[in-house]
């Protein structure tokens, strides 16, 4: 029965991820076509489950009521942060009348807003479900049973900063912090999938090569991390530059952030070359030394058409998407080449 169980988490665990995959690319589309404010209220958009495809459908003053709407969260948000410390943060966002100012309606951008909701929305179900699966094997597997109630702890987190963001206008900030809480959310549900898993995927020679390996592995994490972190200073610039400036004069305007995001690409190039001429050595699967090579090189490409081709808003969502597969790949090689096998059935 456990093993029924325990398979059946790992199916659920792998599905949830793919579906993560996707809402990242859903966001990243929201954020390329400048959707992110298209329901200006949270978790209903406009006040309704289905959103209006109308500007006749909303009240004369939805500006001024909906404005209010932000300016009273935002207050009870910048309290939050004085208690904690951060006064100066709280202090700014009360003084950015900006943040309140409500933009006009747009039909295309509400319902792309509301598609993301939608799919946040099933993937919350898919992680209560996830919760929910590991009750069946808490007693064997306790590890999966606690790392399940984390991810799920962290999604409720993530779906109320998701409210922040939007209260707040997208402030760029509050757009990162989103951007990296999912990442640690495609970390936990990594680890489910590897430790629930009963065969190990590849197949690992023990040699002196794995210590060498590992650590290579982790400096591929680290830079892309560090590359994923450069990659939102970026898309903090051109969020700036396209408020008065057209596409074509965005990377020419884009200054320093741009010059080190672009010129610490071809750093994180270099990880899975090294990681190819080290993975040969410990493993006889090719998918562990084409992957990381074909998502950081088309990562690379991407970035390139995007500097020559004033940022195509379709590469943008693909070339977010590449970052954070290649981060969950890098982080589940590691996993699994340090455990050998998993380690659940080790307890």
């Amino acid at each position: 029965m456990s093993s029924t169980a325990t398979r059946r988490f790992h199916k659920l665990s792998l599905s949830t991820l793919v579906a993560v995959y996707i809402l990242v690319l859903v966001g990243g589309v929201v954020r390329s076509t400048g959707s992110g404010m298209g329901c200006p209220d949270w978790p209903k958009c406009f006040g309704k489950w289905v959103p209006p495809t109308s500007v006749s459908q909303l009240p004369e003053n939805y500006k001024e009521q909906y404005a209010s709407y932000r300016d009273k969260k935002n207050q009870k948000f910048a309290r939050y942060l004085s208690l904690i410390g951060l006064q100066k943060t709280s202090q700014k966002i009360l003084a950015d009348k900006s943040i309140t100012v409500e933009a006009d309606f747009n039909a295309s951008k509400t319902w792309v807003e509301y598609l993301n909701r939608v799919v946040g929305v099933l993937i919350g179900l898919m992680i209560i479900a996830l919760f929910i699966a590991s009750f069946k094997i808490r007693s064997e597997y306790p590890q999966l049973f606690k790392g399940s109630l984390i991810v799920l702890i962290l999604v409720i987190i993530q779906g109320w900063f998701g409210s922040i963001v939007v209260s707040t206008n997208l402030t760029s900030w509050t757009v990162t912090i989103h951007m990296f809480l999912a990442l640690v959310i495609v970390a936990i549900l990594v680890w489910l999938m590897v430790r629930s898993k009963e065969d190990p995927s590849f197949e690992f020679s023990a040699n002196k090569n794995k210590a060498g390996l590992k650590i290579w592995l982790l400096v591929g994490i680290i830079l892309i991390l560090i590359q994923t972190f450069l990659g939102t200073q970026v898309r903090e610039t051109l969020d700036r530059l396209a408020a008065t400036l057209s596409r074509e004069e965005w990377i020419p305007n884009a200054g320093v952030d741009f010059i080190v995001h672009r010129t610490f690409s071809w750093m994180v190039l270099l990880v899975p070359v090294v990681l190819w001429l080290k993975l040969r050595k410990t493993t006889s699967e090719m998918s562990l030394t084409l992957v990381p090579f074909l998502l950081i090189l088309s990562s690379v490409i991407t970035g390139t058409v995007m500097a020559y081709f004033a940022v195509p808003s379709f590469l943008q969502p693909i070339h977010l998407l590449l970052a954070v597969v290649t981060f969950g790949w890098l982080f589940q090689v590691y996993l699994q080449l340090n455990n050998g096998s998993p380690a659940v059935f080790k307890n």
